[in-house]
């Protein structure tokens, strides 16, 4: 019945907004994965054909070189923290809309949904669609997020996300029925779609039955008192909600989900282990309930040697925690016959990137770093070629942070502003500023006398940044400024770049995959604390005023109010006229200093892999790195316990 159901549906589906597809009439019947018989043996789980919504997302191969897969086998990956389970997420890729290798917006978890003008959005649900643990999920699970946690003060301490508002505007949102839900604005919001199908994704939703136990409104009496007692303050229950609602970290095997494997290790542990879901809403054409692998297995291991052990075969696909600078290494490795090496393409505006921190807590760096002439010095300082030909082989591109070649937006100017290398041009600035003092070895002084002694900070994972620095420290001494470098562990790094003491961060460029007109310039103005040249600028604007500083540097200003140009604009032409203003911007002011771009991502395979593509774009948003490519369609051929 279920089948014919799904039959009739998917040819009257519409092919622009409905998921699924024609392909959707050839998976008359469903075939049940391996992994489950035990359990439907015992009555423990109903059979798939229950188990799937009445309208399942069905995987099209047509145009790819993927292939229908097989069921059965592990895939192990290494990860270097325990906060690194999030990445079962973002690879795992289930979302109310998400993109697809063409980076265009479709439904996944939705059936469908329906925009107009840009400011009316109306999401329908899958019918039968279920959590992990079997319970319904219904527009309840929306309206017990929009009502019960984001217009709860306690729970939600920042409010209404900022993807939600227009103009500072919630937006009117009905729960039409059981699987239809609204949401609407007086203007357009432009952001609301592209932060639904992020790495991060903005959450619409919770599972009800599960949470609403932890909820003060909801919870017995005895596990209230047990979340609010003695010692702990009476708005306890909140932090316990909290710890046990995060969808994104994947850390809880009791929350239910509805990712392609849900997580069955809690931490602290060095191996993490994820089965597959057996409520997920995929199928391939052939009526196999997706994924086709049965588990997926994480190993923590320290980020330095994660290449080594990729190298050896310790991993059945790798592509974080691996630079270019691994690429030789990890090529002879192929001969022992355990994997391959994928040449995937980076989408980050740069390779690599200083950021000057506009924001330090000393008022004679600040200053400088405010100063254009100084960060346009930094920048022509900077022996880019040299850099490309000794790390790189030439076989990178020179130039600054910006969006990449592939884009419609693209224009070689924003790439070559203040990139080339001419020191007499930057010390001419440099003694304009009045930086013309030096001490006895012929590098310049503060205004205050102290050494003009540059420290950059990078987090430390593998030798690229080091190595970069290296270079970087030799050209700056033409223009009598010193260089440290200074690594540390990321959640330090990020810390002191908050609180104001870092000179200069070095990280990679700003995530660019195609971007488009339509795509939210929010990476180009200050609008986030993790903006490592602004941060307390962007925590100011993701606070709505309530954190943060308010920007006083006139181009960052008018970044801000392009920004919300773009957000008002009714058309592409204006968005795209705006975008190009803001790079322009960018560019010319040189916020952020690009060293290379376009260098090659290894992404190493497991010999016996199946669909991982060959040529692919690493891109952390839009993308999610391996996401876009639905890792659920991933198979080994001749896996073990193969049957089907």
């Amino acid at each position: 019945m279920i089948a014919r159901k799904l039959l009739i549906a998917a040819i009257a589906a519409s092919a622009v907004y409905r998921a699924g597809g024609s392909e959707a009439a050839q998976a008359a019947s469903y075939i049940e994965p391996p992994w489950f018989d035990p359990k439907i043996a015992t009555g423990v789980l109903p059979p798939v054909a229950l188990r799937l919504p009445e309208i399942p997302s069905v995987v099209s191969f047509v145009g790819s070189t993927k292939k229908p897969g097989r069921y059965g086998g592990s895939l192990t990956m290494l990860m270097a923290r325990a906060k690194d389970t999030r990445m079962a997420v973002v690879y795992g890729y289930a979302r109310l809309v998400a993109y697809d290798t063409r980076y265009r917006l479709r439904p996944d978890i939705l059936e469908r949904f329906e925009v107009e003008e840009g400011r009316i959005f109306t999401f329908t649900l899958r019918k039968g669609h279920r959590w992990s643990d079997g319970a319904p999920f219904t527009t309840d699970d929306f309206r017990y997020w929009w009502e019960a946690v984001v217009h709860n003060k306690v729970l939600s301490r920042f409010g209404v996300p900022q993807a939600l508002l227009v103009d500072g505007r919630i937006p009117r949102v009905e729960f039409i029925d059981r699987y239809t839900v609204r949401y609407s604005w007086d203007k357009p919001n432009p952001y609301f779609l592209p932060a639904l199908a992020g790495p991060r994704p903005l959450y619409l939703y919770m599972p009800r039955h599960y949470m609403k136990r932890f909820h003060i409104d909801h919870a017995e009496k005895k596990l209230l008192r047990k979340m609010t007692k003695k010692g702990k303050k009476p708005d306890g229950w909140a932090k316990f909600h909290r710890k046990r609602g995060r969808m994104y970290r994947f850390q809880n095997p009791a929350l239910p989900t509805l990712q392609p494997w849900i997580p069955t290790t809690a931490p602290p542990a060095d191996r993490y282990v994820f089965v597959r879901n057996p409520y997920f809403h995929r199928v391939d054409r052939n009526g196999r309930q997706l994924p086709y692998i049965d588990r997926l297995v994480f190993i923590i291991a320290d980020s330095k040697i994660v290449a080594a052990k990729a190298g050896v075969g310790e991993t059945d696909l790798q592509g974080r925690y691996l630079r270019f600078t691994d690429f030789t290494f990890l090529k002879r490795g192929e001969e022992r016959g355990k994997h391959k090496v994928y040449q995937w393409q980076t989408a980050v505006g740069a390779q690599i990137a200083l950021y000057p921190n506009l924001n330090h807590k000393d008022p004679v760096w600040r200053r400088l770093f405010g100063d254009v002439r100084f960060r346009r010095a930094l920048s022509l300082g900077i022996d880019r070629r040299e850099i490309n030909q000794v790390m790189y082989y030439g076989l990178a591109t020179e130039g600054g942070n910006t969006v990449l070649p592939g884009s419609p937006l693209f224009r070689p100017e924003y790439r070559n502003a203040w990139a080339r290398f001419d020191p007499a041009k930057a010390n001419a600035l440099l003694d304009g500023i009045g930086l013309r003092k030096r001490d006895s070895e012929g590098y310049r002084l503060l205004p205050d006398g102290r050494p003009l002694e540059i420290i950059v900070e990078a987090a430390s994972e593998g030798s690229e940044y080091t190595d970069a620095m290296r270079l970087i420290k030799d050209s700056w001494r033409e223009i009598g400024i010193r260089l440290f470098q200074k690594n540390t562990r990321r959640e330090m790094f990020r810390r002191r770049v908050y609180a104001g003491l870092t000179h200069i961060a070095m990280w990679s460029g700003i995530d660019y995959a195609n971007v488009r007109a339509e795509s939210p310039p929010l990476a180009l103005a200050p609008t986030d604390q993790v903006q490592l040249q602004w941060s307390q600028w962007g925590l100011y604007h993701a606070s709505k005023g309530r954190s943060g500083r308010k920007p006083t540097d006139p181009g960052a200003i008018r970044l801000i109010e392009l920004l919300r140009r773009w957000e008002a604009a009714g058309s592409t032409a204006q968005r795209r006229q705006i975008w190009h203003r803001m790079l322009q911007i960018s560019a010319d002011r040189v916020y952020s200093i690009g060293i290379v771009g376009g260098v090659i991502q290894p992404v190493v395979v497991n010999v016996r892999l199946r669909n991982v593509p060959k040529t692919g774009v690493w891109a952390w948003n839009p993308g999610a790195h391996l996401g876009v490519y639905r890792p659920d369609t991933f198979w080994f051929e001749k896996a073990a316990g193969t049957t089907r």
